[in-house]
């Protein structure tokens, strides 16, 4: 079984303020008068381009060294069905290939990975297909 650069850890955190994000639409009424009160604040799921989590996530990504962006590229592909765990190093040199040809590397893979759609449900997959749990499991009784 191959091994990750990245940690369990750090995609766990990226899988859960991935699928934060994901949840998130656009804005329908900016005039609307209401207040958080009267609307159960359902205005903190609406995406007004100045998103927290994406903000989080991209500063989050960006402090990853090279191996582990690639890492997290080639499990995204892993996780949506671009190869199966038996091609990893493929995944893995696909992904090495593509952030190779970007003029600022480290800031384009995260582009590349905040503008895919279902990225947490992607990661979490991938994480699958190499045996690992994205969440913490307590211990039953």
């Amino acid at each position: 079984m191959p091994e990750l650069a990245v940690s369990r850890e750090k995609i766990s955190f990226l899988v859960e303020k991935a699928r934060e994000f994901d949840v998130k639409d656009l804005p329908v009424d900016e005039e609307s008068g209401s207040n958080p009160a009267d609307d159960a604040e359902v205005d903190v799921l609406q995406d007004d381009g100045r998103d927290s989590v994406a903000t989080e996530m991209a500063s989050f990504m960006r402090a990853l060294n090279e191996d582990e962006q690639i890492d997290l590229v080639a499990l995204m592909w892993l996780g949506r069905g671009d190869g199966t765990i038996d091609e990893w190093e493929n995944l893995r040199t696909q992904a090495a290939e593509r952030r190779n040809g970007y003029r600022n590397p480290r800031w384009e893979t995260v582009r590349y990975l905040l503008g895919e759609p279902l990225l947490g449900d992607f990661l979490a997959e991938g994480l699958d297909k190499f045996g690992i749990s994205w969440v913490d499991e307590a211990p039953t009784p």
